[in-house]
């Protein structure tokens, strides 16, 4: 193998048996810069570039973990893999899903005939998060189907693959931004942006989201975020100064036992809670910003 292929490290964390916390390491991972997040025997695993340095960086994501989840009691395992193989690994069992009555979702290879009515999303995930195979991204989507109108501006915060800016594109939306800090993520977005013929409406911002940033983008009709829910509730100030009074925002994300607390956040703020999506241990829930 060249010198020059990139390889990336598989770090798997689990917990306690039968300890209802054990879903927090798939927010803590995520938290760690993983690109997405698959539970397989009870180990949540993801994938990060390797380090240079893997026993330090094992030491401190275990930190990490047991401090994001709250359990003492956590198991990290890690291994070296190239980056072939971790895109190839991703392929396997991913196929076109049907997220609601009209909209198809697609890797780029299993291509769909779409039939009357149907709005097909291609994708490629390559490096980044987001794929119809979780339940956050298809709450947000189910969401979104239920939520935009045709000439609506809206962000996409922590865009990841570009999934949900290009099903907004699809459903209707005059302007969509989607904002993602990550290099790799960024690039995925202009791939997926261009092989679904939206680049027209969706334009891409390689930021990292905060208050100030969020604010300077508005105004807009709606922000969709699934991204893990602590850094959701830290940037609940920057979405409600994105917004047009009125405005809404969907929130994903969020485990079952989490919700409460990010909804409680979102209330302080100024926002009410209009629909919530259940899909397996995961929220997805869309805000109304007060007039």
């Amino acid at each position: 193998m060249s010198p020059s292929v990139r390889r990336w490290l598989e770090l798997a964390a689990r917990g306690p048996d039968g300890d209802e916390r054990a879903p927090l390491l798939a927010e803590g991972l995520l938290a760690l810069g993983g690109r997405a997040v698959e539970e397989r025997d009870g180990w949540f695993l993801t994938h990060v570039p390797a380090p240079e340095e893997a026993e330090a960086y094992v030491r401190d994501a275990r930190a990490r973990l047991v401090e994001i989840s709250g359990m003492a009691d956590v198991q990290v395992r890690v291994r070296e893999i190239p980056e072939e193989d971790w895109a190839e690994s991703w392929k396997r069992g991913l196929g076109p899903r049907r997220i609601t009555p009209r909209l198809v979702v697609t890797p780029t290879w299993h291509p769909v005939e779409a039939g009357p009515g149907d709005l097909v999303v291609v994708l490629d995930p390559g490096m980044a998060f987001g794929t119809a195979e979780h339940g956050t991204t298809r709450g947000c989507l189910r969401l979104l189907d239920r939520t935009v109108t045709g000439g609506a501006r809206i962000l996409d915060v922590g865009a990841g693959s570009g999934i949900l800016s290009i099903a907004a594109a699809r459903m209707g939306a005059g302007e969509v931004v989607a904002i993602e800090g990550d290099d790799l993520a960024h690039e995925v977005i202009l791939e997926n942006v261009k092989r679904n013929g939206v680049e027209d409406v969706v334009t891409c911002r390689p930021v990292w989201a905060d208050a100030r940033s969020l604010a300077a983008l508005g105004p807009c009709d709606g922000v969709v975020a699934n991204i893990e829910s602590h850094t959701l509730v830290s940037l609940l100030p920057g979405f409600h100064a994105a917004l047009r009074p009125a405005g809404w925002l969907i929130l994903s994300g969020i485990l079952d036992i989490e919700w409460a607390e990010v909804r409680a956040s979102a209330e302080d703020v100024g926002f009410s809670p209009d629909t919530l999506d259940e899909d397996g241990e995961w929220r997805s829930a869309r805000f109304v910003r007060a007039s």
